[in-house]
């Protein structure tokens, strides 16, 4: 990575700015011009660490109020993800104290107050060439927003297949007499319609007309003997 400097190579530096105020966006990105540097601007705080990370600048300027993450955050997410960029961050005066820490935590080279203007920069132009300061706010990282950072758990294996009836579970011992599962009874059905009834079938009726001509027969012949006995 080229060293920041009031170089005159072939290809100028990048700055990345980081900022959310468009007023304060126009003043730095006109400061910088001057200086010859690439300008490439990013107004979120999760963006920003992407853009860090495609066009790895040579300088970030980074405003301590910006959505998404805190300008603090987004420095040390930059840092955690390596290269050798110079962080400058800017706040307004009432966050001196909070840019002073931000400084120390995230391994900044310097920090500006709001509005900077090109004479603060001059006047910190040497430190900002100077070497990188470490960065102790790494080590907290995780605890700084661990909801952000959950990190996934480990691979505990497959899990145990559910027990067939009348199988013993792993590691229980088996029974003796397994008792087989209680089957629930089935309620009765109840039949709205009626069972259709056989129908007796008729007889023929053959039978019956003979039995009554035989005993017609045995009357008349009956009766014609009787007769025939008065006469003689």
């Amino acid at each position: 990575m080229a060293y920041v400097s009031n170089n005159s190579d072939e290809e100028s530096p990048t700055v990345l700015i980081v900022e959310s105020n468009a007023m304060s966006i126009q003043r730095l990105s006109s400061i910088f011009k001057i200086k010859d540097f690439n300008i490439e601007i990013c107004q979120d705080g999760d963006k920003a660490v992407d853009e860090y990370i495609t066009l790895d600048p040579e300088l970030v300027v980074i405003s301590l109020d910006i959505p998404s993450l805190d300008g603090h955050l987004t420095a040390l997410e930059m840092r955690e993800h390596g290269g050798d960029a110079r962080i400058v961050f800017v706040a307004p005066r009432r966050l001196a104290n909070v840019a002073a820490d931000a400084k120390f935590s995230a391994g900044a080279v310097a920090w500006l107050q709001k509005p900077v203007t090109a004479s603060a920069l001059d006047e910190k132009w040497d430190t900002i060439l100077g070497p990188i300061p470490d960065a102790p706010g790494l080590e907290d990282l995780d605890e700084l927003y661990p909801i952000d950072r959950i990190k996934p758990e480990e691979d505990d294996g497959p899990l145990p297949l559910p027990a067939l009836p009348g199988m013993p579970l792993p590691g229980l011992p088996a029974l003796e007499n397994p008792v087989a599962p209680a089957v629930a009874e089935l309620p009765s059905l109840e039949l709205n319609t009626p069972l259709p009834v056989a129908q007796s079938v008729e007889k023929p009726k053959k039978s019956r007309k003979l039995l009554y001509s035989i005993i017609l027969f045995i009357a008349i012949g009956s009766g014609y003997a009787a007769y025939s006995a008065n006469l003689i």
